[in-house]
């Protein structure tokens, strides 16, 4: 019983950490086997490959397939909370790793979904010890939760007013002019509003190439409205990151400049007489 446990004890260590060499071997050779099924995947989408080489990408779909079932098989038997892990994210990527070859006997094209294989390169960041690019992308994040409500706010906005737009545009082209529905109206209006410009479908009367002229001139106004946003909430996130805490001894305000000596909100010293003399970073490790 021991020997079993000790077993799955270092079978642990070898699959979920990288702590060890034989760990950092199987996460390089886990990711190169990534690489090379996602590779097979998009050689056999190319029609000449797939006429000439069908059965060999085949039998290298499902040979990935056992590894990677074989691999998540071993995740949830060394696992000390199996399902824990089996409903974390990495485990549903994993089992996303599988999953699509079973859909594949049911459904012919379901193959191709294999290529969200791709998503599992994200252990990337843990083999080369790269978390700290996570710890900064947590401000983009941050910046997103942050942004939530004005962007919804500008997207009801937008889709009021192409809308708007495409039901004007209906009324005055009409079907003759390929505008057969509101529907394809308003697909219209948000091509031309994003200024894609597709041109599948023009105004062709005076009237309806003026209001045309006004969503051109509409998309170009909002269009770095949310880019705008986002910056403004991304700049606050990374600001209030450098931010000192230390509560205010008034107003309890936890967050402040490195170099503040005053409160930003009520305007009261930070710290009392006897630490006046030292710097308010020095206060404030201090007072933790």
């Amino acid at each position: 019983m021991e020997n079993r446990q000790s077993w799955r004890q270092r079978l642990y260590i070898i699959i979920f950490e990288t702590s060890t060499p034989a760990a950092q071997r199987f996460d390089n050779w886990l990711l190169v086997a990534i690489l090379a099924s996602l590779v097979v995947v998009m050689l056999d989408s190319i029609e000449r490959f797939h006429s000439q080489y069908a059965g060999v990408f085949s039998a290298l779909e499902w040979f990935f397939t056992a590894l990677f079932a074989i691999e998540y098989g071993l995740r949830l038997y060394s696992s000390p909370k199996p399902m824990r892990y089996a409903f974390s994210f990495f485990g549903l990527v994993d089992l996303l790793a599988v999953l699509p070859a079973i859909l594949a006997l049911m459904f012919a094209d379901a193959q191709y979904l294999m290529i969200v294989r791709v998503i599992r390169m994200i252990r990337i960041f843990r083999v080369l010890k790269l978390r700290q690019y996570l710890t900064q992308a947590n401000f983009l994040l941050v910046a997103l939760r942050g942004s939530k409500q004005k962007i919804v706010v500008f997207l009801v906005s937008v889709s009021t007013l192409v809308t708007v737009y495409g039901a004007l545009m209906y009324v005055i082209e009409g079907p003759a002019n390929g505008f057969t529905s509101i529907p394809t109206s308003i697909y219209w209006a948000v091509v031309t509003l994003t200024t894609v410009g597709f041109g599948d479908i023009t105004p062709q009367t005076p009237i309806g190439q003026m209001l045309a002229t006004l969503v051109m001139i509409t998309g170009y106004s909002i269009i770095a409205v949310p880019t705008g946003i986002f910056t403004a909430e991304l700049a606050n996130a990374m600001r209030q990151d450098g931010l000192m805490e230390h509560d205010c001894p008034h107003c309890r305000k936890n967050r402040h400049e490195h170099s503040a000596a005053f409160c930003s909100r009520c305007g009261g010293p930070l710290f009392s007489r006897q630490t006046a003399t030292l710097s308010p970073a020095q206060n404030a490790s201090e007072t933790d």
